[in-house]
């Protein structure tokens, strides 16, 4: 894997949405690992090292839900974002409560899920490495652009202790 990209872990058991959003999201610079169950989700994880998760909540076998709380249990700076066609106020509280940083409902403009993306990503660093967010915000404005792809190369030098 590139340790130089943000690594994304995909879980969507629709395998056509699952392929094109995975090279949408390799365009953009991103590693993405794709997998079509929960079950998948977890020994990829274990395998590989993930950044962040992107979950469909209704899956057969493990679902969302299920996937969501095994990953964070695991992976303590994992943040995870739950992205589903079947929604609910109560599964989106649930969600929440369970460690998700964000969820979205399909579909979903691709420029906000990069955003939301990025924000997660940012999270995850500053949890990680205990920045608060004034800091942070002053590391990344050190960084010359304003393009979401310049910010998450920088947080990702921050993740892994570069300049």
């Amino acid at each position: 894997m590139n340790k130089k990209k943000i690594h994304i872990l995909f879980v969507d058991d629709e395998v056509q949405f699952l392929d094109s959003m995975k090279k949408r999201l390799e365009t953009r610079d991103f590693e993405v690992v794709a997998v079509d169950r929960g079950e998948k989700a977890i020994i990829a994880a274990r395998q590989t090292p993930v950044d962040i998760a992107l979950v469909d909540l209704k899956m057969p076998g493990i679902n969302g839900e299920e996937t969501l709380k095994a990953l964070k249990k695991e992976h303590q700076w994992m943040e995870i974002v739950i992205l589903t066609g079947h929604g609910s106020v109560d599964s989106a509280v649930e969600c929440t409560r369970s460690g998700a940083y964000s969820y979205l409902q399909k579909p979903c403009d691709f420029e906000n899920l990069l955003e939301v993306l990025k924000n997660a990503y940012k999270r995850k660093v500053m949890n990680k490495n205990q920045i608060e967010e004034k800091r942070m915000n002053e590391m990344l404005k050190a960084s010359q652009s304003t393009s979401a792809r310049d910010i998450l190369r920088r947080l990702k030098e921050i993740d892994s202790g570069g300049p």
